[in-house]
């Protein structure tokens, strides 16, 4: 049996504990990095989701996620197997206010990227070069006002279909392999 089910086989006996990073954390891993991959969730409640969005941020190499203290999914079993296990190899902060974390990721030279069906451009056009946080927000109510005013820029993936969205943690995935892309073709 490998080592990632066992550990899942085990959350019957003993709950499952994270040790959440901070936002100095994921800072100091970024440092020095041209390029570098921070997913903030705003209001991501869903364990399916959060564990989906985490699986892919790890995937891309992205330095950590940071999520709000409260109306957040908290990383607990449900998160670590929707990860497959992923959440072990990246570093997730909680912060109590993810404007200032924004803030002070911009003080860092980030650029903050928020992800909404209401943006002018769409992902081949936004900026996704270099140091990027990439905000997403809750389904059914997008980014909340404040964050949203705290955005760089605003993006959003293009769409020929009827349907109007696509799950978050699929939207996230996506814009993510842009981001992947390009880090990987810029010299």
């Amino acid at each position: 049996m490998s080592e990632w089910r066992e550990r899942v086989s085990g959350f019957a006996e003993a709950p499952y504990a994270y040790e959440y990073a901070t936002l100095f954390d994921l800072i100091s891993l970024a440092r020095g990095k041209k390029d570098a991959l921070i997913v903030a969730l705003d209001h991501i409640t869903d364990a399916g989701n959060m564990g989906a969005v985490l699986r892919s941020a790890e995937v891309v190499g992205a330095t950590g996620v940071l999520i709000p203290n409260k109306r957040a999914a908290p990383v607990n079993e449900a998160v670590y197997r929707a990860s497959a296990g992923a959440v072990e190899y990246l570093k997730v902060a909680r912060e109590a206010n993810l404007v200032s974390a924004l803030k002070r990721l911009k003080e860092e030279d980030f650029w903050i990227a928020g992800a909404t069906e209401h943006a002018r451009q769409d992902i081949w056009q936004a900026p996704l070069e270099g140091r990027i946080v990439l905000v997403m927000g809750a389904e059914d109510t997008g980014l909340s006002r404040l964050v949203r005013e705290t955005c760089d820029f605003e993006l959003k993936l293009p769409q020929s279909g009827f349907t109007p969205s696509l799950n978050v943690a699929q939207a996230a995935t996506a814009i993510m392999y842009e981001w992947l892309r390009r880090a990987q073709c810029t010299p």
